[in-house]
């Protein structure tokens, strides 16, 4: 095989995993929406809910650009040379990922506000621990985690109203 073949295929194979790192961030996106049936006559919709809470038009493309976000970030993770840190961010990352796939169920589908608060805190914690363990390896991956960490802390704000105000 030439070199410049196996030079184009290394770089297809890039944009493969980079394609399946953002799949694999969508798919955990999809799964938590299963459990989010909000339209009229839901629980949700019955719930007082926060002033600043956006409308629900606003929550889908948010979280779609955040997921390609952080599918990006898991991207850039992967590509970082093996090492121990380099595993201990993969598992913080994925461990945020569960976290995040947790709180759609226990909000939505057991309709558990104040646990779900509680899994948004621990997810908080793991992404601030991912973002600053992956600093050390991979500085613009922590980087495009922060709008990501931004929301949740913003969800944080609207979980909390939810379980103060019913």
């Amino acid at each position: 095989m030439s070199a410049d073949l196996k030079l184009r295929q290394s770089g297809m194979m890039r944009w493969v995993s980079l394609a399946l790192c953002i799949l694999l961030c969508l798919a955990v996106s999809a799964l938590g929406a299963l459990a989010t049936q909000t339209g009229p006559g839901s629980w949700y919709e019955s719930i007082e809910k926060a002033p600043w809470n956006p409308p629900s038009w606003v929550f889908g493309p948010v979280w779609t650009v955040l997921y390609i976000t952080i599918g990006i970030a898991l991207w850039i993770i992967w590509q970082s040379p093996a090492s121990e840190r380099r595993r201990q961010v993969l598992s913080l990352f994925f461990l945020q990922l569960a976290l995040n796939l947790a709180w759609s169920w226990i909000f939505f589908g057991l309709e558990q506000p104040l646990l779900a608060l509680l899994d948004l805190v621990a997810l908080i914690a793991a992404i601030v621990v991912l973002v600053r363990v992956a600093w050390w390896e991979t500085p613009f991956a922590s980087l495009i985690m922060l709008p990501y960490l931004m929301w949740c802390g913003f969800a944080l704000t609207l979980n909390g109203w939810i379980v103060l105000a019913n």
